[in-house]
């Protein structure tokens, strides 16, 4: 090869995801929390060193606390150990969700203790220990 020959092969630099590309693995997600933006940055592979964001305020998002609090309701959440049902939640869930979003912006949050039952393993007549946590500390 001639040393004054500049044909070797280029490197190309994969391109990000787009958008459209990130939908599938963080469909889990709470929208309006988590933007479209935010979702590509993180797939694309980033650098670990840059911090662009804080979970913090994402966590204690009025929306996002609402829509954990929705899953909930909806999957028919047992009570914990403070034996509050989701249905006495939901009565109060306005007034629960905004304290709970103060205490945690705050940092003066403290999940209850969780409630301990036995459950039967399938094909066996042992027991496994299944944690019930309280109805606030499923939304958070």
């Amino acid at each position: 090869m001639n040393q004054n020959d500049d044909s070797k092969s280029a490197t190309v630099a994969a391109t990000p995801q787009q958008a459209e590309d990130t939908r599938a693995p963080w469909g889990w997600v709470e929208r309006t929390v988590w933007t479209e933006r935010m979702l590509t940055r993180l797939t694309s592979g980033e650098s670990a060193d840059r911090v662009w964001f804080r979970l913090g305020d994402k966590t204690d998002a009025p929306a996002n606390l609402a829509s954990a609090f929705h899953k909930v309701w909806r999957n028919g959440g047992s009570a914990g150990a403070d034996a509050q049902t989701v249905a006495h939640f939901a009565r109060h869930a306005e007034e629960e969700l905004s304290r709970l979003a103060e205490q945690m912006s705050a940092g003066t949050y403290r999940p209850q203790p969780v409630r301990r039952a036995w459950i039967p393993k399938p094909g066996s007549r042992e027991k496994r220990p299944l944690g019930i946590p309280t109805v606030s500390s499923y939304c958070t």
